[in-house]
């Protein structure tokens, strides 16, 4: 039932709209318009404004004409840069981003997917549960758009992101916490070539901290890097000052939580060895969740992505999305792979079919209920 010229355009055009991190606004524009042809009343939260970016969350309800639950779609509208002026290649049907950018089928591809099956329902006018819409902004710095939602609109008793990389039929039931670490290292300016003995060389003493961590990945279900390291002013000044920025994941919280202490313990004893002094601040950027295979929602997905031709495959992934959020909320939500590979790199791509597969998982997942 998927119009798959259709559906191919509506991804082309989102792909050609920029959108990174808190300048959406465009392609909310967009969606909204889209989701008005369909008769759908938009709203728009606040979280602009909370959060100084150009657009809020989108929130829609399909009305729905059969029995049951409402069900809840959640998708994300910014992409990471560099994604601005997109130019998609198609080739032997697979879609490039063209080599100088990312192609921004995450989320694009979510996005084109709810829509389409949208325009299939009322096409086909099928009977259906009610069916909640969410477009988050700012997700790809942390979850910021979905932290700000405003809970008391979601009434749906179970959800579907689609936000996970990889072929269709891929569901992602557990998913890890991250903490987001940030260490400024103080040290004593001093000509670097008149007087060195009297600094003591922030950009050294963080070093020092940084050489005793153990980074990357730790056991099966926990990771740590460092990812930023800025600071000093010029070669002939001893630098005083210097921030690293880094992170903590893993499935189990409390082994996060101890991997975040062991960092700020072993930095601080590096620092200090050198003469130097470190100042942490520590947050977490969201929650882990775990489903189980046998909760309702998972197996709604599982019999979903049989019904369409799926390889129904569970599993764990080491990346947050939306869905951790979800879950927080109260809303067993989970996520969905849509086709989208190499994400987060110029050479990002995805293939037509799988494309047409999310959207037909998509579809009968709200058709199946």
């Amino acid at each position: 039932m998927v119009n798959r010229k259709r559906l191919l355009a509506t991804f082309l055009q989102l792909v050609q709209i920029d959108s990174p991190s808190f300048r959406e606004r465009e392609v909310a524009d967009f969606v909204q318009n889209v989701l008005a042809e369909l008769s759908l009343h938009v709203f728009e939260d606040q979280a602009a404004r909370r959060i100084n970016g150009q657009a809020g969350n989108l929130y829609a309800r399909w009305p729905g004409t059969g029995a049951g639950p409402a069900i809840l779609f959640c998708v994300h509208l910014d992409t990471v840069e560099p994604g601005r002026r997109v130019k998609p290649q198609v080739r032997e049907g697979v879609v490039y981003g063209g080599g100088r950018t990312v192609l921004g089928a995450d989320d694009k591809a979510g996005i084109a997917a709810v829509i389409e099956a949208l325009r299939v329902i009322r096409e086909r006018d099928l009977s259906t549960p009610p069916v909640e819409l969410v477009f988050t902004v700012a997700e790809e710095q942390g979850l910021i758009g979905a932290k700000h939602l405003e809970a008391g609109l979601i009434t749906a008793g179970y959800g579907f992101v689609l936000d996970s990389d990889g072929p269709p039929g891929k569901i992602i039931i557990r998913a890890p916490s991250q903490d987001r670490i940030v260490a400024t290292v103080w040290g004593q300016a001093a000509h670097a070539g008149i007087n060195p003995e009297a600094g003591i060389n922030a950009i050294q003493a963080a070093a020092r901290g940084i050489a005793g961590l153990r980074l990357g990945r730790i056991d099966e279900e926990t990771t740590a890097n460092i990812g930023v390291i800025q600071g000093g002013v010029a070669t002939n000044i001893v630098p005083e000052r210097v921030t690293v920025e880094g992170e903590t994941r893993s499935l189990d919280d409390g082994k996060r939580a101890a991997l975040t202490a062991e960092i700020r313990r072993l930095f601080t004893e590096g620092v200090e060895s050198a003469g130097g002094r470190v100042e942490f601040e520590v947050e977490q950027l969201y929650p882990s969740f775990r489903l189980a295979p046998e909760d309702p929602v998972v197996q709604i997905a599982v019999r979903a992505a049989a019904r369409v031709g799926l390889e129904p495959r569970l599993g764990q992934s080491g990346g947050g999305s939306d869905a951790n959020i979800l879950n927080a909320l109260g809303v067993p939500t989970a996520n969905l792979s849509c086709g989208m590979q190499k994400v987060h790199t110029t050479e990002e791509f995805i293939v037509i079919e799988d494309l047409v597969k999310s959207t037909e998982l998509v579809l009968e997942i709200i058709k199946g209920v």
